[in-house]
């Protein structure tokens, strides 16, 4: 391998591709081919541009790689929320430590897009389809959003953290069992001896939302309870102290009650401890998350754990999977879905 001749000491321009090329004894184009996917290369002139550009500090221009492979080296994650929740809520922090674990071992970008107030998705659905990315995570979805219809429509690879709507089976997707979490926390309460159970629920035009309500009411049926006292909420802790208010002016003697994330579940024990309920001699309360805001709660909080980090983590890795791969859209493995766990804290356990 020749090196051609730079001055270290003195302030010069970054290598270029000609000194790679002459470095490693090839032709400008072979060596463009080497960095720009190896197509058509030789082993040995492909070991032989790695080497020097590791040697001369070669760094690739992303543009003009990008017109050779047709591909951006980057990805999106799509968050379908406003600012503020963004901002505020565990779910969203876990989704990105998640993400960023299994981004860090590649030279892969990520585009953070989230969603302007009062809009349907469609900025964002054009954005996909549009080339910006190679692929896409896409987590707290809504049943109006458009994200689905952009993915089926543009063909671009996705993971869906969540079960989506419609099309599950044209779709690759992450989630956790919620009608089996739903369950889980309401036959805790259940087998406490507890008889009104209510649910502040999520969202109902979110499939969390309306898996985990589904859960609940199936807990409920199998033991002969009463399922009417559910109120929806959005995900928000100032929403879910008004819907624990709404409840307990329905029915004061309520005993128990499964919220649906964590936080709202915080605004629910705000209300009670306003209403002289004591948690949990009075009312039993389990949340869902899992994610900080349970343990720190007063007093802290039974939940059910999401496992949030495996699941941004997982999506990644199905997509750089699909991204390297070059699967056909068709073929489409089953859905990775992980099993919920009840976490028991004081909200539940007496003294």
């Amino acid at each position: 391998m020749i090196i051609p001749n730079r001055n270290l000491l003195a302030e010069t321009p970054p290598p270029t591709l000609d000194e790679v090329a002459a470095a490693a004894g090839v032709s400008r184009s072979t060596a463009s081919r080497a960095i720009n996917g190896g197509l058509r290369v030789s082993p040995e002139a492909q070991a032989s541009v790695d080497a020097a550009a590791k040697l001369l500090g070669y760094i690739p221009n992303r543009a003009a790689r990008s017109l050779v492979t047709r591909r951006t080296d980057s990805i999106a994650l799509v968050i379908p929320e406003p600012d503020e929740r963004v901002l505020s809520d565990p779910f969203i922090g876990a989704t990105l430590r998640g993400i960023s674990a299994a981004l860090a071992p590649t030279d892969m970008q990520l585009v953070l897009l989230l969603a302007r107030p009062d809009e349907d998705g469609g900025r964002i659905a054009k954005y996909l389809r549009s080339g910006h990315v190679d692929g896409a995570v896409i987590v707290s979805h809504h049943r109006q959003d458009g994200l689905e219809d952009a993915v089926l429509g543009s063909r671009i690879p996705a993971v869906f953290v969540g079960r989506p709507f419609h099309d599950a089976d044209l779709l690759h997707y992450v989630d956790v069992d919620s009608v089996a979490a739903g369950r889980l926390a309401t036959q805790h309460l259940i087998d406490l001896g507890r008889r009104r159970i209510a649910h502040i629920a999520g969202p109902q035009d979110m499939t969390a939302g309306l898996d985990r309500a589904k859960g609940w009411r199936e807990a409920l049926q199998g033991a002969n309870l009463s399922s009417d006292l559910i109120v929806q909420g959005d995900f928000t802790t100032a929403v879910a102290y008004q819907a624990m208010t709404d409840l307990l002016r329905q029915d004061p003697d309520i005993d128990a009650l499964f919220v649906a994330s964590d936080l709202m579940a915080v605004g629910a024990l705000t209300a009670l401890r306003e209403h002289g309920k004591s948690v949990p001699h009075d009312v039993a309360v389990v949340g869902f998350d899992d994610l900080g805001a349970a343990a720190n709660a007063s007093p802290p909080l039974t939940t059910v754990r999401n496992p949030v980090v495996e699941m941004a983590t997982s999506a990644v890795e199905q997509l750089l999977h699909l991204l390297g791969q070059g699967a056909a859209f068709s073929e489409i493995p089953d859905p990775l879905v992980l099993a919920p766990e009840l976490v028991v804290r004081a909200s539940t356990r007496a003294n």
